[in-house]
């Protein structure tokens, strides 16, 4: 089961155990909750939600595991020829990293993968 949330103007695509990086939250602590409101898609396996823009009472589950994370560094250089000008600088943007707890769509129909169960039951047979 996957969905796609939308978090400050960015969608995500999740499952539930996943680890991801969105924009950074000062309030944020690690250890606490998020709720994701705004879920676009959501694919159970055999059938999908599709929202019109969100799916009405769906949400994702997260735990902080980050508070404040760096991203890579950016350089910016601005040059101006032959006229003496040089300016260098740099950037590092702040996440917060969270875990994909739980993933609640009301009436969404889950099927488990047919190959997971082929390989459960020949396990079993074996």
């Amino acid at each position: 089961m996957f969905v796609v949330i939308e978090d400050g103007s960015r969608q995500y695509t999740v499952q539930e155990g996943d680890t991801l990086t969105i924009d950074y939250r000062a309030t944020a602590k690690e250890g606490d909750p998020i709720t994701f409101e705004n879920v676009l898609l959501a694919n159970g396996g055999g059938a999908s939600s599709i929202g019109a823009p969100t799916i009405e009472g769906a949400s994702v589950e997260a735990e902080v595991v980050q508070a404040e994370l760096k991203g890579e560094k950016l350089e910016i250089q601005k040059f101006r020829r032959r006229k003496n000008s040089r300016r260098h600088t740099g950037h590092r943007q702040k996440h917060t990293s969270v875990l994909i707890k739980t993933i609640n769509v009301p009436g969404l129909e889950i099927v488990e993968s047919a190959a997971a169960e082929e390989t459960e039951t020949a396990t079993a047979e074996g």
